[in-house]
């Protein structure tokens, strides 16, 4: 593909800083960009965009120093974002049902839907309009998959589960597995019926090999919205809320409501039972273990304020320096006793 960064500029809705007409015919990182390249630069990486050797630079408004061709605006990561969506060509594939593909008794299939071959849509499933599902995929029994859903190739979507609009769920991602419940008595476990489903909402990404359990009563619920990395596990029962961002090897446990807006950074754990407040952030591998309230940043494990946490990383960094001063000071205490 080739555009000129005008023509770039209107695609973004950005102001043209200089070379107008330079031509772009790829998107690069910034470390990767050359010749034909257009990248983008945020703070702090402004400085180091100055030497690097692209075509076409997005900048954010008023960075000023830039004599190589470049475009400003308000985002540009954003930007960049919807010029991914431009530059790179969209999979596609003929819409129908595949006659390799396995679809059950009594299944209500809208219009536009694409199921290739291999999938299995088991019976009384609804599969909702221009809905995509890649080979090896399995749809249980009265399950419903929302308008535009794409099931990539492995993904499960177990029975009595319900999917929104526009939802992305990746391959092996699994989707109503069973809850952990046992009961134990005289030392043998017994397994709780989980007689539950998951409900999804609309605009939710779930990233491959994340586990979401069905409820043992009701519904697990993830809130529309909801963006969900790769090697994630939701418990049974949980409710998360709208918008929220759950990162890579995050556990959360069964019956935790989470608020709108929370963030989960990278092997975040909870125990169950518990309320986490809207609007938070939760840096990597914190350990939450009771209720939480409102627009909190928090780490560490126990979890506590990230400025406090910060304070006990500082202070363990001197942790040897300081038993040196320790010992000095209890030998010099001890001769001070023997002198008395």
């Amino acid at each position: 593909m080739e555009k000129t960064v005008n023509e770039i500029a209107q695609l973004v809705g950005g102001t043209v800083g200089s070379g107008g007409s330079t031509v772009v015919h790829r998107l690069a990182s910034l470390d990767e960009a050359g010749a034909g390249d257009l990248a983008f630069a945020v703070p702090p990486h402004i400085d180091a965009a100055r030497a690097v050797s692209a075509a076409a630079l997005l900048l954010p408004t008023g960075t000023e120093g830039f004599s190589c061709p470049h475009i400003f605006v308000d985002d540009p990561k954003a930007a960049f974002a919807r010029l991914l969506m431009i530059f790179t060509p969209a999979i596609e594939h003929a819409a129908g049902v595949s006659d390799e593909a396995y679809i059950g008794a009594d299944v209500r299939i809208g219009t536009g839907v694409t199921v290739l071959p291999f999938a299995y849509v088991d019976d009384h499933a609804v599969l909702g309009d221009g809905v995509m599902i890649y080979p090896h995929a399995y749809v249980g029994q009265y399950s419903v998959i929302g308008d535009h859903t794409v099931l990539y190739s492995n993904a499960v979507v177990r029975e009595h589960c319900r999917i929104g609009a526009r939802c992305t769920i990746h391959s092996c991602a699994v989707i109503g597995a069973d809850g952990f419940g046992f009961t134990t008595e005289a030392g043998v476990h017994t397994k709780v019926p989980q007689v539950g489903g998951v409900v999804v909402e609309d605009d939710v990404e779930i990233g491959a090999h994340v586990g979401i359990d069905r409820a043992t009563l009701g519904a697990t619920v993830i809130g529309k919205g909801t963006k969900i990395d790769n090697l994630v596990h939701i418990g049974h029962n949980c409710r998360i809320g709208e918008n929220c961002l759950i990162v890579a090897q995050t556990g959360i446990s069964g019956s935790t409501k989470v608020g709108h807006n929370v963030t989960f950074g990278g092997q975040v754990g909870t125990v169950g039972h518990i309320s986490i407040g809207a609007n938070s952030v939760y840096a990597a591998r914190s350990g939450i273990i009771g209720d939480m309230p409102e627009g909190v940043f928090c780490a560490g494990f126990p979890v506590q304020s990230h400025a406090e946490w910060l304070r006990v990383q500082a202070a363990m960094r001197r942790l040897p320096e300081m038993v040196k001063k320790v010992k000095v000071l209890e030998k010099t205490i001890e001769e001070l006793r023997g002198k008395s």
